[in-house]
């Protein structure tokens, strides 16, 4: 049975992944998304459980789908 705390971690590194290649900024995606920059720390470290909608936001936001976010 797979965590969710290891799910959140490994969307989070998905996350930090994606942005770095991008050479988005935490503060520049939190603004394109909608959201506070702080909580976009939060994910990338797996300390929060984003919504699906959440995912959607940051998704559209770094111009990926998102399974991109989502662990295989």
């Amino acid at each position: 049975m797979i965590k969710v705390a290891s799910v959140s971690k490994k969307i989070g590194q998905n996350l930090r992944k994606i942005r770095e290649k991008k050479e988005i900024t935490q503060e520049q995606l939190a603004l394109d998304a909608g959201l506070n920059r702080a909580y976009i720390g939060y994910i990338e470290r797996g300390e929060r459980n984003p919504t699906t909608k959440t995912l959607y936001k940051i998704a559209k936001a770094l111009k990926v789908s998102v399974s991109d976010l989502m662990p295989s």
